[in-house]
């Protein structure tokens, strides 16, 4: 099989596989089965130009994918067979959904004659197609191998296109097999969005004229506009803050950076809220209480939003929406605002915000004191994967990020398990770049088999796994919230020295801060995957809730 714009036989998978070249795609992730033979034969010929990555386990695939893509910003593929195989990576789709990442599952079906008639054919799934639709962005069959250039190209055009997402494929087990006259195309074009209209950014503009007090917080659907926003707060004086997902776009050490807990300290005497690509739970869920709804914010503040979606204009309902991209948008805000007249004063008083969140937050032990040996450690553009562990909980404040796309996480999803598999798609993605994933060991134990993945395919991730032999929230929220009564919450785990010995994997274990510092960096100088357990009693551990869900 080889590339050209010639017409020629091609099976399915040599069709999808041509496909994804054409798209820009170099690598996939992806387990083989008896539907998908035809899609990994032509993946093993292309391997020169298509890397692939095998797994354990199916859910695996998607989330490695899914932290390709939210590492890099660009489409990330993963390939299983139906039924229950692409069942298995929902969890993953659904992250991939709630953090707008670009991910393509490519999955099969039974024998075309076979699709809806129930018969129980291997791997059949009552209306797959709708199943993947109620996820997705996007979703088609491929019906013939001459339309999967057409319908892969589409697939990218829907991933790339206004609010990035992902999307799915699937082909009937013969069609996959059958062999056509399939003309390439040469990928897909994304078209650009659409201008930020004139009315809407002067409208913004007029807020800010008259703002003394501005903040702009910023989400995942930001990452590519970093330059555009720190012009835009430097212009205005105003500080900049992001949950999980926005962190980096302004670097935390910068004096307009902040963490969301000194967000809430600047909170109450900000007059204009400016959201770039974000959802904003921030203020509108996490401080405003999780079950009152919030969908007509009061002023004050008065909220900005710039969103490439309009749909999020009527989930959150701003006083000046700007339907753009977050570059475009940030970029026209900035440029109308010839007459704005930041506060001289601001500087000391963001300041005095950030230094009394470090206070605050320095009382949540010992977590705060471990990811401050990671962040001593990493490098500054090294990537940082969390976890739903309470070292994860903590890091949405604890953590400083300084560069856009270092600091990846499940968003509001919380899919317990993700990181250490997320984590292992970001190291294939940066061989080059020190990657550390934290995890709990409860999380850990959603995946752990993947150890095997990544001494087979040399991903030579650095694991941190805080083992306090608990879902330590679930925990303490018994322990606090319901008398004390246990359930399902305490674990008898294995020897963690041991398993990752079966696995070859290099492992240490560490009870302190400083046990870690020296192991930490001789892991990250490594040539190898290495696993680095710290035990945590949980009776030391300070709740991060706090931080997260300040009282009112």
């Amino acid at each position: 099989m080889t590339l050209s714009n010639d017409a020629r036989t091609m099976t399915g998978g040599e069709a999808i596989v041509a496909s994804l070249i054409a798209n820009g795609v170099d690598r996939v992730f992806g387990i083989p089965g008896a539907q998908m033979y035809p899609l990994f034969d032509a993946l093993q010929r292309e391997g020169a130009r298509i890397q692939t990555i095998g797994a354990r386990h199916e859910q695996a695939c998607a989330y490695m994918a899914f932290g390709q893509a939210r590492s890099t910003g660009r489409p990330a593929v993963y390939s299983v067979v139906p039924g229950p195989g692409v069942l298995n990576t929902f969890g993953a789709l659904c992250t991939a959904a709630g953090c707008n990442a670009p991910v393509l599952c490519i999955t099969g079906q039974v024998p075309a004659p076979f699709i809806g008639r129930g018969r129980g054919h291997l791997h059949e799934l009552p209306d797959q197609l709708g199943s993947l639709r109620g996820i997705v962005k996007w979703a088609a069959r491929i019906e013939r191998p001459a339309d999967a250039p057409r319908i892969l190209d589409e697939a990218f055009r829907q991933m790339l296109s206004g609010r990035p997402g992902p999307v799915a494929v699937e082909m009937a087990w013969d069609v996959m097999a059958s062999s056509q006259h399939v003309r390439p195309l040469p990928g897909a074009e994304i078209a650009p969005a659409e201008a930020p209209q004139a009315g809407e950014v002067e409208r913004a503009a007029n807020l800010l004229r008259n703002a003394r007090q501005p903040m702009i917080m910023v989400g995942g659907g930001a990452q590519h506009a970093a330059e555009e926003i720190r012009a835009l707060a430097e212009a205005l004086d105003a500080p900049v803050a992001a949950l999980r997902s926005g962190r980096g776009i302004m670097p935390e050490d910068h004096p307009l950076g902040l963490s969301s807990y000194a967000a809430r300290c600047l909170w109450p005497k900000i007059d204009v809220l400016i959201g770039i690509g974000s959802r904003l739970e921030m203020p509108y869920m996490r401080w405003a209480g999780m079950m009152d709804l919030v969908d007509r914010p009061q002023a004050p503040p008065h909220l900005i939003r710039i969103d490439i979606d309009p749909s999020e204009m009527l989930r959150l309902r701003p006083h000046a929406p700007i339907v753009a991209d977050s570059a475009a948008g940030a970029g026209a805000l900035l440029d109308a605002l010839l007459r704005a007249k930041p506060d001289a004063a601001r500087r000391p008083a963001i300041a005095a915000a950030k230094e009394e969140a470090r206070a605050a937050i320095a009382t949540v032990t010992p977590h705060v004191d471990y990811l401050a040996v990671i962040r001593e450690t990493l490098p500054r553009d090294g990537i940082f994967v969390e976890e739903l562990c309470q070292a994860g909980f903590a890091s949405y404040f604890a953590y400083p990020v300084f560069a856009p796309r270092t600091y990846i996480s499940a968003g509001y999803q919380g899919t317990l398990g993700f990181g250490f598999q997320t984590a292992l798609g970001v190291k294939a993605a940066h061989p080059e770049t020190p990657v550390i994933s934290i995890t709990g060991d409860g999380g850990f134990l959603f995946g752990v088999q993947e150890l095997a993945t990544a001494k087979q395919y040399g991903l030579n991730l650095v694991t941190v796994l805080f083992n306090n032999n608990a879902y330590g929230n679930v925990k303490r929220d018994q322990q606090v919230g319901f008398g004390g009564r246990l359930i399902g919450s305490e674990l008898v785990n294995p020897d963690f020295m041991m398993l990752a010995a079966s696995f070859g994997i290099e492992a240490h274990r560490v009870t302190s801060p400083e046990e870690l510092k020296p192991v930490l960096a001789a892991a990250l100088a490594a040539d190898a995957p290495v696993l680095i357990e710290v035990t945590v009693d949980p009776a030391d551990e300070v709740a991060p809730w706090p931080f997260i869900h300040p009282l009112q």
